[in-house]
């Protein structure tokens, strides 16, 4: 309590400290137009002040104001999604309204994007010192029609991130060789009090405007984001209309085999009625059988076939003015299978998994429901020139697993979690000089994480483990002559962790092997801190480097329900601290944009998964893991668009603990952490009423490791064969409102084995990937 009580008056003395320190002087009106290179309106641009969070979103004819603004010389910029960015400098030494216009070009180039989710304040991609990948909305549309499963999107188009795992979770997609963090609207909807690989699946991509994945251990958002996080923004209307509206209907299956056809359906309405604005939207997908290129039914265990799947989701905004706003965000997403087919075991690396007619045990899996709700008052000048962003949130996730052999009665395990949080982020700008200024962001965060595994028959597996954190941090942002800038940053963690009372599963009839555990409270208390350096001068050459820190109590659920002791105090749960060391560019020349990064992460402590007497434990290893990413993308010509990204990761483990990593017993990392070198290339034409899209996706070959004296690879060790597959997406606008796509998955039929079917080494998990697939769409939007 002593520390909580130091960390809030630290807190507060910081606040007014830099607002009695910082705070100027405000006058001035600036208002103009944005407009594109054709002289045509750029409807809700986003406008804001340079180094702070003075800001407005132009309305439906591109028209914009800016009040309250600093005397003396300002930089305004411009921006807008698929557009450069363009900054303007205007002098304000009177009250009086000036005006300043903008015209954007159309770019294709990353460092013209603006996000978030780095420093929860709005900043551009070329001031940002860190590897940042935004899927934006137009990469969103293209891959949905390919496959609307959001983890397929992500695969393809994230450099750093693992290939699709084709099934409900997303066990073995790391990021970085590392776990990460999923967000919707900065709402987490990971569980690293027990990791279920089930947060990437947790939204329908209908309703994402676009994705921001920060990459590289952060903690700017807690626990759990060692090799970094994923945010999912939803939609805000993109109208000045009082109601529009989307509406889409499509028919899904196999070219191959019966049963296969599935259907999808959505609505969306949107619109602004004075200074209220809404989106209000609906999904409803039912998947047929899902089977592989030679017409085989895929083993239905964690399959996405035979599924419903459900999203609905609102978000509502009330303007009081130019500078306040509430909004209220809704989601919810359901995915639950009901399959006519039980598994078969295949051969290992011979023949596949299978499903095959018949009665499956237990009840329906997938995720029952996951809830998510987020109430957020915005206020861009509350005092002085101070920004303010509050918001409370909830979410709650059940989700269901496959019946499992691997404990004594088998059965299914299911679990829980519930999360409530409140977070306080304020903003405050500075300028000491022309050639020096920045903005301090600074703020709390307090979460309530409630969390347990329990099998359906009643059992408990992982008891309800109750984390409360308290965690406030500070950001200070320079720049320096207006081209480098300097971010760092401290977070202070304070964990309180109540775990109740319990016992171990059985490992034989009559409770044999069970063993009570006395549960207690566990403290946890850690600084992270960030640095990173960026010099944006030149668009032809970005350069960064950059050192972050991630805390996390990762998966300590596995550990609970592994216990061989009596006592919570009494087993390893120290938690996970990861050092990242990056350096990287961005280069926009003309038609060419490239991007690339190396990156080293150490921890003295990881989680690495092994199976030891039929029981998944965590490695607790002291380990390394690095590797480089590169991004390419070409504007051939003005509809055509050309690029690719390349990444690799490798990560060893120190067995003996010298500290060397190279020792005769130290080992590589298992592939359910690293994942094979990937190529992701796409060709994009959109030209008139017509667009298509042409990718590939390669994932590299990776065999590590050797069977064990019995000939068996264990859980994660297995070789890794290389695949690939090609996709294609075909649009055309039948008239201005009307449009008809055709997406082809796995385009030539092509016959593999996803990784995560290769490294899991069993008979029972050996499955191959899907057949060709195909999803025709009509949308209407009005």
């Amino acid at each position: 309590m002593k520390t909580r009580l130091q960390l809030i008056l630290f807190f507060a003395a910081s606040i007014c400290y830099f607002n009695l320190v910082i705070a100027q002087p405000v006058s001035g009106v600036v208002r103009g137009t944005v407009k594109d290179n054709n002289k045509q309106p750029v409807p809700f641009a986003s406008v804001i002040v340079k180094g702070t969070n003075i800001g407005t979103t132009a309305n439906g004819d591109g028209i914009y104001r800016l009040g309250n603004l600093p005397k003396g010389n300002v930089s305004i910029r411009a921006s807008f999604i698929g557009y450069t960015i363009q900054d303007k400098n205007i002098t304000l030494d009177s009250d009086r309204e000036q005006n300043l216009d903008f015209e954007l070009k159309e770019s294709s180039s990353q460092l013209d994007e603006v996000i978030v989710s780095a420093g929860r304040r709005v900043e551009s991609l070329a001031e940002t010192p860190s590897s940042v990948t935004v899927v934006n909305a137009k990469e969103i549309s293209a891959l949905s029609t390919i496959s609307p499963n959001i983890a397929n999107i992500l695969a393809f188009s994230v450099p750093g991130l693992g290939a699709s795992t084709n099934q409900t979770g997303n066990s073995g997609q790391t990021l970085r060789g590392r776990n990460l963090l999923v967000l919707i609207d900065g709402i987490p909807q990971s569980t690293p009090l027990r990791a279920g690989g089930r947060d990437i699946r947790t939204i329908d991509p209908s309703v994402v405007e676009r994705v921001e994945v920060i990459k590289g251990a952060t903690a700017i958002y807690g626990n759990g984001a060692d090799g970094g996080l994923i945010n999912y923004i939803t939609k805000t209307p993109k109208t000045d209309q009082k109601i529009g509206g989307y509406s889409q209907l499509s028919l899904t299956g196999n070219t191959r085999g019966d049963s296969t056809l599935g259907f999808r359906a959505s609505q969306q309405l949107y619109g602004r009625i004075a200074r209220f604005d809404y989106v209000v939207s609906g999904m409803y997908e039912k998947t047929g059988v899902y089977r592989d290129p030679k017409g085989l039914v895929i083993s239905p265990d964690y399959g996405l076939g035979e599924t419903k799947i459900y999203n609905a989701f609102a978000k509502v905004g009330y303007n009081f003015n130019g500078s306040q706003r509430i909004e209220a965000m809704y989601n919810y997403y359901s995915s639950n299978q009901h399959s006519a087919y039980i598994a078969k075991a295949g051969v290992y690396r011979q023949s596949p998994a299978i499903g095959v007619w018949g009665i499956r045990k237990g009840i329906d899996e997938g995720t029952r429901y996951n809830h998510n709700a987020n109430i957020q008052y915005t206020n861009k000048n509350i005092f002085g020139r101070t920004s303010l962003s509050a918001n409370v949130y909830l979410q709650d996730f059940w989700t269901v697993y496959s019946n499992s052999e691997s404990f004594f009665g088998s059965g299914q395990s299911a679990i829980i979690s519930t999360k409530k949080g409140f977070r306080l982020n304020l903003n405050t700008p500075f300028a000491i000089s022309s050639k020096l200024s920045g903005d301090v962001t600074y703020g709390v965060d307090i979460l309530n994480d409630k969390t347990e595994q329990n099998l359906v028959d009643g059992r408990v597996w992982v008891p309800r483990i109750s984390m409360n954190n308290l965690a406030p941090y500070a950001q200070l942002t320079t720049q320096w002559f207006n081209y480098l800038n300097l971010k760092t940053g401290l977070r202070a963690e304070n964990i309180k962790m109540n775990i109740a009372d319990y016992a171990t599963l059985a490992t034989g009839p009559g409770g044999a092997g069970s063993i009570d555990v006395t549960g207690g409270k566990l403290d946890y208390n850690a600084f992270v801190f960030n640095a990173g350096l960026r010099y944006s001068k030149f668009k032809r050459f970005n350069p960064f480097v950059s050192y972050s820190q991630s805390f996390s109590i990762f998966d300590l659920g596995r550990i609970l329900r592994a216990a061989n002791e009596n006592t919570v105090a009494g087993l390893q749960t120290e938690p996970i601290i990861v050092n990242n060391y990056e350096v990287g560019f961005s280069s926009a020349l003309g038609p060419l944009s490239v991007s690339a990064a190396y990156y080293y992460s150490t921890s003295k402590l990881g989680s690495n998964l092994l199976l030891v007497d039929g029981k998944y434990v965590a490695e607790r290893l002291p380990e390394r893991v690095w590797g480089y990413e590169m991004q390419v993308d070409y504007q051939v010509t003005t509809g055509l668009v050309v690029g690719g990204n390349y990444a690799f990761v490798e990560g060893k483990g120190d067995k003996d603990g010298d500290g060397n990593f190279n020792g005769p017993t130290d080992k590589y990392l298992n592939s359910n952490r690293i994942t094979p070198a990937k190529i992701a290339t796409y060709a994009r034409y959109n030209k008139g009423k017509f667009n298509a899209d042409l990718n590939w996706l390669y994932v590299g070959k990776r065999d590590r490791f050797k069977p064990n004296e019995k000939g068996v690879y264990p859980i994660g060790e297995g070789p890794i064969e290389s695949y690939n597959t090609f996709n294609l997406s075909l649009g055309y606008k039948v008239t201005e409102n009307l449009k008809a796509d055709l997406g082809i998955e796995n385009l030539l039929n092509t016959v593999y084995y996803p990784s995560i079917a290769q490294f899991y080494g069993t008979a029972i998990d050996y499955r191959r990937g899907n057949g060709r697939r195909f999803n025709l769409t009509v949308g209407y939007r009005f």
